[in-house]
């Protein structure tokens, strides 16, 4: 027998005619010490299995086919062949490329990566975890936990940041939240009426006291000037609400607030919630907090239709903020929380509110240390704000007002319609209340008796008026019934003739200019005491003879009542009213000249009728309000203003600059007197009762050949006042009709009663 090393050497070792031995076979050896029935058993270990590549199942499944190798083709060849070999040379080279390009960035990195790597596999979930049982195998350890949530507040974080730094402030503020109203102003500083879609005034900050500024931070936000423009724990409130119970809760910052009022919508979503805070936060870095109190300030609701803490001091107390205590700057300030719910005035439960929280807000105001405990312990009884808003006076004559302001403002201001309509403007007039009352009285007066007499003549009645001061300022005017119902303004109307209420352009023109009897001659001089023929039916001449009309008749002057005079002065003509001596007078001094002495005088071109002879008995047609402004020419010394209505404009406070009107002489002062001594002889001689004891009085009435319209102009103080009634039916003409009565007679003419109630003689 042969020992065992030469067994495995010798037969073993050459395997001639032998079987090879299967990997966990026992190979069977017989030893000569043992005995024969024994034997020894060797266990060939198997060879070890491949092990898995490390990584995903994606690098499982590669390193499972790259162990096998490439499949075979039928003639054994590998069938990846050359195409597979470049393809894989190519990836490999791009990968090498990316790996050089990133090895700058990935060298320093190195060491981190290897730092945090053995983390990163502690916090990989592996499930279910070992060493635990039941339900605890299924639940993520504290370090899975903390790496979720620094993994999500970093993402968070980026999200936010990124967010931040795409949005804009919009350059395009909210044109309704930015929009004003125009407000007028009577000539005594109060308030008449306003335009515009909404209430709102700017006011700059410096001209609202610190009370009102502290009462709306003491209640909305008392932390304004330290926080950086949002409320975190107001935007979790309202988020929570918003996504859990369908609706919204404030908690907003001013400059929040702010946000949504000039850039936003009021949609309550959470969209426009977060877009709020991104441009609250850059808003905060972009604008001074004064800038952002002083915007929220004048564009957040008050109710009663108004915007703005200066409306809303109007609205409520009827006074500018500037004058608000902090008493009232407390209920108002009451008002942000909602105006429905906190306007006193609204209801009893309304008015517990508001006591509850204006109480709330003064004692919020002490403990902040911008009201002292002495200065708290005086507003003891609720400021009761007006019943309603003073600024909604509008309508009836107030619009027609508004309408000749408007108009007069923006071609003094050089503003555009759209400028002016974007509003903020104070409009200051010249009108006065007083006067306007009594004139809008007496011709509401004079409508109602109409009515009575003759309903049907009334309902086609026209009344203007106006009254204008010697330096120009329109003090009154009476337009219609109702800019509602009638938006044409009778007092700035030219549809109706003047009549005999010119004459005293005519006058003037000719003792300012003189009067020519030969063609081409040179001017004689006229004087009140020279001498023209009163005569009804008196032929019309020039230096060559008679005056023929186109038809081939001569032309005459009439009277009123076809009444003579003989031979009178021009200054007891015009005493009395006759007709006939300025008729031939236009003639001598030349109607051109009459003309220009009109126009300079007030009235304008394009009222001025035909340059034929009845120019001078009044064929044009000016408005009340140019007569008056004609008649004040005379009572001003022989200059001339042009009317305005508006003598100052700001704003938001500033100035706004105005092209002034400035005088100019239109005719002589010595002309201008004797003109106004020669009316006032007239309004002595048809009203001696009214005349006695009165200087500075004058007037002239006006009659027109077809009795279409009738006048009454004059001054009294130095203010001239001009009347006209006629009739037109606007709904199917602007022709004058006849007036049927409606002026009255000449003993008792509804023109003079008119201006009598008017002028303060009535």
């Amino acid at each position: 027998m042969t020992d065992a090393s030469q067994g495995e050497g010798g037969s073993m070792g050459d395997g001639r005619g032998e079987k090879p031995q299967e990997a966990d076979e026992t190979l069977h050896l017989r030893v000569d010490a043992l005995r024969a029935d024994e034997t020894m058993q060797l266990r060939v270990t198997p060879p070890p299995e491949r092990s898995a590549p490390a990584g995903g199942r994606a690098e499982r499944r590669r390193g499972a086919r790259s162990a096998e190798g490439p499949p075979a083709d039928a003639s054994g060849r590998s069938s990846g062949g050359r195409a597979s070999g470049g393809r894989a040379s190519g990836l490999s080279a791009a990968r090498e490329r990316a790996a050089a390009a990133l090895a700058p960035l990935v060298g320093p990195l190195a060491p981190y990566a290897r730092r945090v790597a053995p983390y990163a596999r502690r916090l990989k979930p592996v499930y279910p975890r070992r060493g635990r049982v039941g339900w605890r195998r299924w639940i993520p350890s504290w370090r899975q936990w903390v790496g979720a949530f620094l993994t999500s507040f970093g993402l968070l974080g980026t999200f936010l940041v990124t967010a931040y730094a795409m949005t804009d402030i919009p350059s395009n503020l909210n044109s309704y939240a930015t929009q004003q109203d125009n407000v007028y102003f009577w000539s005594d500083g109060t308030p008449m009426a306003r335009t515009g879609w909404v209430q709102r005034q700017a006011m700059p900050l410096r001209d609202i006291p610190p009370d009102v500024r502290w009462a709306v931070l003491a209640a909305e936000n008392e932390s304004f000037y330290s926080d950086p423009g949002i409320s975190a724990k107001g935007i979790t409130r309202a988020l929570f609400r918003t996504l859990g119970e369908g609706d919204t809760e404030g908690g907003s910052t001013i400059t929040q607030q702010y946000v949504k009022n000039v850039y936003l919508t009021q949609n309550q979503t959470v969209s426009r919630k977060f877009t709020e805070a991104m441009i609250s936060l850059k808003l905060d870095n972009a604008m001074s907090k004064d800038q952002i109190l002083e915007g929220y300030l004048n564009t957040s609701w008050f109710g009663r239709g108004t915007y703005g803490i200066q409306r809303a001091a109007q609205a409520y107390y009827g006074k500018d903020v500037g004058k608000l205590n902090a008493s009232q700057a407390a209920m108002l300030a009451s008002l942000l929380k909602g105006a429905g719910l906190y306007d006193p005035t609204l209801g009893k439960a309304n008015h517990a509110r508001a006591v509850e929280r204006w109480s709330w807000i003064l004692d919020r105001m002490v403990k902040i240390g911008k009201l002292s405990p002495q200065e708290r312990a005086k507003y003891t009884e609720f400021p009761e704000p007006l019943k309603s808003n003073p600024l909604y006076d509008t309508g009836e004559q107030s619009d027609y007002l508004m309408e000749l302001a408007s108009q007069y403002a923006k071609k003094a201001a050089h503003l555009t319609d759209k400028q002016f309509d974007l509003g903020g403007y104070q409009i200051y007039t010249t009108f006065d209340r007083k006067r306007e009352k009594a004139l809008t009285d007496a011709v509401t007066k004079a409508r109602e008796q109409a009515r009575r007499n003759d309903a049907k003549v009334a309902a086609n009645a026209h009344y203007g008026g106006s009254s204008v001061a010697a330096d120009g300022r329109v003090l009154a005017v009476y337009g219609g019934p109702d800019h509602r119902k009638q938006g044409y303004n009778d007092s700035n109307a030219t549809t109706v003739p003047a009549g005999t209420a010119f004459t005293p352009f005519v006058y003037a023109a000719g003792l300012e200019h003189g009067v020519h009897t030969s063609r081409g001659g040179p001017a004689t001089p006229v004087t009140p005491e020279s001498v023209y023929d009163g005569d009804d039916g008196v032929p019309v001449t020039t230096p060559e003879g008679p005056y023929w009309d186109r038809s081939g008749k001569k032309v005459a002057a009439h009277n009123d009542g076809g009444t003579s005079y003989g031979r009178i002065t021009l200054r007891e003509a015009m005493a009395r009213s006759v007709n006939t001596p300025f008729m031939q007078l236009g003639m001598d001094a030349g109607l051109t000249t009459v003309r220009r002495t009109a126009e300079a005088s007030g009235l304008l071109s394009s009222s001025i009728g035909p340059q034929v002879p009845a120019l001078s008995l009044g064929n044009s047609t000016p408005s009340a309000i140019r007569m008056a402004s004609g008649y004040a020419t005379f009572a001003a010394g022989g200059t001339h203003t042009e009317p305005y209505s508006v003598r100052r404009i700001t704003r938001n406070g500033a100035p706004v600059a105005l092209t002034v009107p400035h005088a100019r002489r239109a005719v002589g002062a010595q002309v201008a007197e004797e003109v106004t001594e020669a009316l006032a002889d007239s309004f002595r001689t048809a009203h001696p009762g009214a005349a006695a004891g009165r200087t500075g009085v004058s007037g002239r009435a006006g009659t027109t050949e077809k009795d279409t319209a009738a006048w009454y102009v004059g001054t009294a103080d130095s203010v001239s006042t001009a009347i006209v009634v006629y009739r037109i039916d606007l709904a199917r003409s602007l022709e004058p009709l006849p007036l049927d009565g409606l002026a009255g007679t000449s003993a008792d003419s509804v023109p003079y009663t008119l201006w009598s109630a008017a002028t303060g003689l009535g």
